[in-house]
C-alpha cells in the first residue's frame, strides 16, 4: 500500500493525463452529442497521448443516467440542463489515474448545484482533513458525516487505494477500522450522491500522503463548470 517516491512520481503523471483529458473534454464536449461520442473522446485522448489503456471502463453519464453509481455510456444524446458525470483514468507507465468531474450543459438547475454544493463540501473536507495516522474508517466519516448533516446519504466507500491497479488496498469505508493511512500512500476521496433515474453527482480526486497530509493529484478546478456550446 506504501509507494516509493518513483512510484509516486508515475501516479502524478498518469493524474496529470487524466486532467488534461478532463481539459480536452471541457473544450470538446457539447449538446447533441452522445454519451458514447464523449466516452470516445476521452478514450482516444488517452491512447493519443501515450497511455496504455483506460484503466477502467470510462463512465460519461447524462441527465437520469447520471443516478446511477456505475453508468456505461449510451446512445443517449446530451440535453440542455443534463448533468454530466465523468469517472475516467488511464493506464501510463504501469500506474494508474482516477478522477470524477461533473459538467452542466447550459444552466444549473437550483437542486442541481444544492447537491454539487453538499459534495464538493464533502469532498474537500475528506481531502483537506485526511491525516496520517487515521484509521480508513475515520476517514470515511469525514465526507459520510457531512452528506449526512444534510438529510442525504451514499453506498459506497469513499475512497480506494490507487497504483498498478485502479482500485487497490486500502478501502476507506465504514467497515475497515484495520488499515492506518501512512506517508506514501494513495488513495481516493470520492463522496457523491445520486438519485436514480433522474440525476448523480461525485467529485473525485487521487491524492497521495505526503508530511502527514492528503495532496490531491488531481489539479483540475472542482468549481462548477457550465458548457454552453
Amino acid at each position: 500500500m506504501i509507494k516509493t517516491n518513483e512510484e509516486i512520481e508515475k501516479l502524478k503523471k498518469a493524474s496529470k493525463l487524466a486532467d488534461d483529458c478532463y481539459n480536452y473534454i471541457v473544450s470538446q464536449i457539447k449538446i447533441g452529442m452522445t454519451e458514447k461520442e464523449v466516452a470516445s473522446l476521452i478514450d482516444n485522448y488517452f491512447l493519443d497521448h501515450g497511455a496504455t489503456k483506460v484503466s477502467f471502463e470510462t463512465i460519461v453519464g447524462s441527465g437520469p443516467n447520471s443516478g446511477a453509481i456505475h453508468s456505461t455510456p449510451s446512445d443517449r444524446v446530451i440535453n440542455y440542463e443534463d448533468v454530466v458525470q465523468l469517472d475516467f483514468g488511464c493506464v501510463l507507465d504501469g500506474y494508474c489515474s482516477d478522477c470524477s468531474r461533473v459538467l452542466f450543459m447550459g444552466r444549473v438547475k437550483p437542486k442541481y448545484k444544492e447537491i454539487y454544493d453538499i459534495v464538493y463540501e464533502a469532498q474537500k473536507a475528506g481531502v483537506e482533513n485526511t491525516k496520517a495516522g487515521m484509521k480508513a474508517c475515520e476517514i470515511d466519516a469525514i465526507s459520510r458525516d457531512i452528506i449526512k448533516s444534510h438529510g442525504y446519504d451514499f453506498k459506497h466507500a469513499v475512497g480506494h487505494g490507487v497504483g498498478i491497479e485502479v482500485h487497490e488496498d486500502p478501502t476507506i469505508s465504514p467497515k475497515n477500522e484495520n488499515d492506518i493511512i501512512e506517508n506514501n500512500m494513495v488513495i481516493t476521496i470520492e463522496p457523491g450522491i445520486y438519485f436514480e433515474g433522474e440525476f448523480g453527482i461525485r467529485i473525485e480526486d487521487t491524492c497521495v500522503m505526503i508530511n502527514g497530509k492528503l495532496e490531491p493529484l488531481n489539479k483540475t478546478t472542482k468549481e462548477i463548470v457550465i458548457i454552453n456550446n
